[in-house]
């Protein structure tokens, strides 16, 4: 593979760095101390146009180049997921309940160490946003960096990511255009009927028998009410009810996720969810509330930036290693909102085996960071060569 030699040869530091932020994690926006971190490297790479607290503890740092051009975006996202965790690793997390399972500090690694050789080297024209991005697991720090105004205070004209995929051949890339990720809601059912005495079901009106109709029914959304050809997940999650054996309970909650990419498929299982509650409520004469949360809309690559991508990593790990129709995945990921404000594309790194994504024994394959940085900078050399 023709990793940059030049960021091959600083590999161990690389390493030092996401060592380090994986033993002090942060979660969702509360990343300051991470923040501090990768200001200091950029500062310590000669880099001193940092912009920092977009979106808390977002930070956007401007390289220029060797001349006029546009501005293309590379973005990390850093924070961690609310694990306690169980890797055994010399550099494991020293904030219990606090854990990078997701490789977000392998993804910033893989940024600075870009960020380093582009500092370096400036062999591009125009100039180059670092995004390193808060709140990814949790609240959509993505979008709301784009509220801030990050594309227009800094002239950002595309954009592109990198994520780490254990299970998938050790640096190849995975990519295609289009809907790549899905768009991920929630929802919530609030049953409320009347309890009682376990003996006397005559004397109560129980929630758990439509409860376990509603659970049941949301599933005829995907098998009766959408075409096969269109992907949907509906999937129940949490159904609560109860304390004791002889006692029926007041009230139920079911929990959820949807996952989806066709906006018109999304409204129609809101619609259906809607029409299933209050049917079944009045069937079994009980008080049902729907609660449907949108989340994160779907990751939609734009097709000549998902290729142009996609030559660029022909390009590190070669042609055989690069695969861009990689199919769509029901995953979700808040960089969505970056694509909807800019044209770019999102890529698959493979970390080989391991332990999957948001497990508590995942640590990030620190072979792949080399690889990652790679395709970065090479990105911002392609797209706008001096």
């Amino acid at each position: 593979m023709p990793v940059i030699n030049s960021i091959a040869a600083y590999a161990d530091d690389m390493t030092a760095w996401r060592r380090h932020l994986h033993a002090h994690p942060e979660l969702g926006f509360d990343c300051h101390n991470t923040a501090a971190f990768i200001t200091a490297r950029l500062r310590e790479f000669g880099i001193t146009d940092i912009h920092d607290g977009i979106a808390t503890t977002g930070i956007v740092a401007m390289i220029e180049g060797d001349g006029d051009g546009p501005t293309i975006g590379l973005r990390a996202d850093m924070d961690a997921l609310p694990i306690v965790e169980q890797t055994g690793a010399a550099h494991a997390s020293t904030n219990e309940g606090k854990m990078h399972a997701c490789g977000h500090d392998g993804h910033t690694t893989m940024l600075l160490g870009a960020a380093r050789y582009l500092a370096e080297t400036r062999n591009f024209k125009g100039r180059v946003a670092l995004i390193f991005q808060p709140a990814e697991e949790s609240a959509g720090g993505a979008g709301v960096m784009v509220e801030e105004g990050m594309m227009e205070r800094f002239g950002i004209d595309r954009v592109f990511a990198l994520h780490n995929v254990p299970g998938l051949p050790l640096g190849h890339v995975f990519t295609a255009p289009g809907p790549i990720m899905a768009a991920v809601d929630t929802f919530e059912v609030h049953i409320e009927g009347q309890g009682g005495h376990g003996a006397y079901p005559q004397d109560t009106i129980d929630p758990i028998p439509p409860a376990l109709s509603i659970a049941q029914a949301f599933q005829t959304i995907v098998s009766r009410n959408h075409a096969s050809s269109n992907d949907l997940v509906v999937s129940v999650t949490q159904i609560h009810a109860g304390t004791v054996d002889n006692v029926i309970p007041s009230t139920a909650f079911l929990n959820g996720t949807i996952r989806t990419f066709d906006p018109e498929v999304q409204d129609m299982v809101r619609r259906r969810m809607g029409e299933i509650v209050a049917g079944q409520a009045a069937s079994f004469g009980v008080t049902a509330r729907l609660d449907y949360i949108t989340g994160y809309p779907a990751t939609v690559n734009e097709p000549g930036q998902t290729a142009f991508a996609a030559d660029v990593a022909r390009d590190v790990v070669g042609a055989e290693r690069v695969d861009t129709e990689a199919g769509r995945q029901m995953g979700a990921e808040d960089f969505a909102y970056m694509l909807q404000a800019r044209p770019g594309a999102y890529m698959f790194l493979g970390a080989g085996e391991g332990a999957g994504l948001h497990h508590p024994a995942f640590d990030f394959n620190d072979e792949i960071a080399p690889i990652g940085a790679s395709i970065l900078a090479r990105l911002a050399e392609h797209a706008q060569p001096a």
